[in-house]
């Protein structure tokens, strides 16, 4: 898939959050890059032959964990298109859900929900 498809499907899926988390999000940008970086792979636990299971990355300090004194850049969240495709297939309609998913995954992350809250809610 191309860059400008995939892309457009993160900005629909951000767009398909229900509003009161959208509107509620504040100094995050959403990214998207090809594969996760070794560092990035080495930051979760990750090696470097199994960059096609990390589909997304959110890279801050969730909300949970902020106090009154916190400032810092941008948070980011990172989609990683090739993983996606990796585990999704060529079909467009499987990709679209992937990347749905993943994206709805990283914010739980940007607020404060870990992976193990996030299973016990039937997100995965």
């Amino acid at each position: 898939m191309e860059l400008d498809a995939f892309t457009r499907l993160v900005r629909e899926a951000l767009l398909g959050v229900p509003a009161e988390f959208r509107e509620a999000l504040e100094n995050i940008q959403v990214d998207v890059e090809e594969w996760p970086t070794a560092e990035e792979l080495r930051e979760v636990g990750m090696e470097p032959d199994e960059r096609h299971l990390l589909l997304g990355l959110y890279h801050g300090v969730p909300l949970t964990e902020r106090t009154s004194s916190y400032t810092a850049l941008p948070d980011r969240i990172t989609i990683y298109q090739r993983a996606v495709e990796a585990v999704s297939g060529s079909d467009p309609a499987r990709i679209a859900k992937q990347v749905r998913r993943t994206v709805v995954h990283e914010l739980a992350h940007y607020y404060g929900i870990d992976d193990e809250r996030l299973e016990e809610l039937g997100a995965y």
